[in-house]
């Protein structure tokens, strides 16, 4: 595969074209070997069905309160919004007839909708965006993503997102979203944004029937029943949100359905590797999920693995809630006494990186043609000794000589390979620290996280646009997906004047934005970068048209066909 690699400096000089172009990259591949062309026959003798592997049950298929990688995934396939990726990372028309048609200062958008309907038959219409938009920001909603794709791109966001957090009145009317008729969409922005484009393509962006959403009522994505769809696939079966298994089955009144030739896609939960290649060799399976390290030495060399470096970061969220980890010497020591590098040997073995950032290596350029890391280096590194002696001076400043931490981590078979571990690093090295593992259900530590039960916790995140902005917007003070206390006025004025002030000027914009990132590691530890993931999954040579995607949404099941 093809590495992501993207010139921002490109990017930026799109502000003030009359429409903005891509922002996923040109001819970058996310699709397997053997990816069909458009021009290939979709006729085939093979049963179109085809069987996936997941670690994790889906937490949520409600666009607007997802907020992980299964529950994106899972919407970006039986939904669909104004645009989508296709197999080369570009937005393509989804639900738009067309490219948007953008005003001069680039702050308003003009998009036609073109003939499509839902799978119980209603149209898919303008308000349907309106709704869903205005239901995303909604503070009575509590949406982790309305108001992190929103503030301070879409004009009003900002401003109900803060009547909200002060519970004072607001107008969802206020919104910048428009339906001028049943067909036509009007948006307003705050300021040019160059990969705007991009983000309709993110499942917070897409539609919903307000009329069947009201109807539902609480009950609204609690399971397959509860759900309309617009997109390739329709969920045929799915109980909830603790089901180990689901089927996708494909959805004849998808506008482009000739283009889906899939029948059927069915899921099973599998948490171990092992079983997860078993499952694949004896057939059971076609796809499986990413694999472990134990078990990539297995596959190497064989041509079904399918492998790419992605633009995800792994890190330790410290929840500054807790007072020992409100001590910037105690959060120093803990970032300092981990080996990554013998992590990624060891424990990983599968391709990944160490990770002394918080933007990832391989991402994007800047407009001096430079990668982001090649600019900011290695912030928060690895030394034992160094983080002994901080770790007694913060105890020294608590007025003790032990700590107690909680660790919150998934309970698949990596992720407690990796609690284990990271006990034994923090244990070893710093004396007096007793760290409590707690091994949970995907969809429960989403809980604990959002409520911010957690002292440590393991998380990842992969960008949902083609810019370092989607990681840097993540640590505001009050962010939807800081969720540890984090707070830094310095860091918080980088950012928002890099999405402001700054926006059309990509020089400074760009050096706020590696400033920022040196203050939240290099002054503040305020989290620990782990690893940047590298992706290994097994592929069956018959499955033809698999495609990844580096933004968003982790895979795309329409352009896949099954051959004999």
């Amino acid at each position: 595969m093809k590495k992501s690699k993207f010139s921002l400096l490109l990017v930026l000089s799109l502000v003030l074209s009359m429409f903005l172009s891509a922002c996923y990259g040109g001819g970058e591949q996310g699709a397997s070997d053997g990816n069909s062309s458009e021009g290939d026959s979709k006729e085939s003798n093979a049963k179109q069905e085809l069987n996936v592997i997941e670690t994790n049950g889906i937490p949520s298929v409600d666009s607007s309160v997802a907020q992980d990688t299964i529950g994106f995934t899972t919407l970006n396939n039986v939904m669909e919004g104004l645009y989508r990726l296709d197999k080369n990372q570009e937005p393509i028309p989804g639900m738009a007839e067309g490219e948007p048609e953008v005003s001069e200062d680039g702050l308003t958008y003009t998009i036609t909708l073109r003939d499509a309907k839902w799978s119980n038959g209603d149209p898919v219409t303008a308000n349907d965006f309106v709704f869903a938009w205005q239901r995303a920001i909604d503070p009575k909603t509590a949406s982790p993503y309305g108001p992190y794709m929103m503030d301070g791109k879409i004009k009003g966001a900002a401003e109900i997102s803060k009547a909200g957090a002060e519970k004072k009145e607001y107008d969802l009317n206020t919104l910048g979203v428009k339906a001028i008729d049943d067909k036509t969409l009007e948006i307003k922005l705050e300021v040019p944004i160059p990969y705007f484009k991009s983000l309709l393509a993110f499942p917070t962006f897409y539609p919903l029937n307000q009329k069947f959403v009201e109807e539902q009522g609480d009950n609204y994505a609690k399971n397959a029943d509860s759900l309309i769809y617009n997109g390739p696939f329709v969920l045929s079966d799915w109980s909830g949100t603790t089901a180990s298994k689901w089927t996708y089955a494909k959805n004849e009144d998808y506008w482009n359905t000739e283009e889906v030739s899939l029948d059927k896609i069915q899921f099973n939960v599998l948490k171990e590797s092992q079983a997860q290649a078993n499952a694949y060799e004896t057939g059971e399976t076609h796809i499986t999920s990413k694999l472990s390290s134990d078990i990539v030495p297995q596959y190497e060399g064989d041509p079904n693995v399918v492998k790419w470096l992605e633009p995800t970061i792994f890190w330790l969220k410290m929840n500054q809630q807790n007072e020992a980890l409100k001590n910037e010497n105690i959060r120093r020591a803990i970032a300092m006494s981990i080996n990554k590098e013998d992590y990624a040997k060891s424990i990983l073995n599968n391709g990944s990186l160490p990770a002394n950032y918080a933007v990832p290596q391989e991402f994007v350029e800047g407009p001096d043609g430079k990668d982001f890391r090649e600019g900011n280096g290695d912030l928060l590194t690895h030394n034992a000794e160094e983080a002994k002696e901080l770790w007694a001076k913060g105890l020294e400043e608590l007025g003790t000589d032990s700590v107690k931490l909680v660790y919150l981590g998934d309970d698949t078979e990596n992720a407690k390979k990796t609690a284990e571990y990271i006990k034994n690093q923090l244990e070893t090295n710093l004396e007096g620290l007793s760290l409590q593992v707690d091994s949970v259900p995907f969809a429960v530590r989403l809980d604990r996280e959002n409520s911010q039960d957690y002292d440590l916790q393991l998380a990842g995140w992969g960008p949902d646009y083609l810019d370092p902005m989607t990681f840097s917007d993540l640590w505001l003070t009050g962010g939807g997906n800081n969720k540890m206390d984090y707070s830094n006025e310095q860091y918080d004025k980088l950012v928002k004047d890099a999405q402001t002030t700054l926006a059309q000027k990509p020089e400074e914009r760009w050096k706020a934005l590696q400033e920022a990132e040196r203050i939240l590691l290099e002054e503040d530890a305020a989290l620990v970068p782990l690893y940047q993931r590298a992706a290994n999954i097994l592929v069956n040579e018959k499955v033809e048209g698999f495609t990844y995607h580096l933004v968003g949404p982790e895979y795309s099941y329409m352009w896949i066909e099954m051959k004999e």
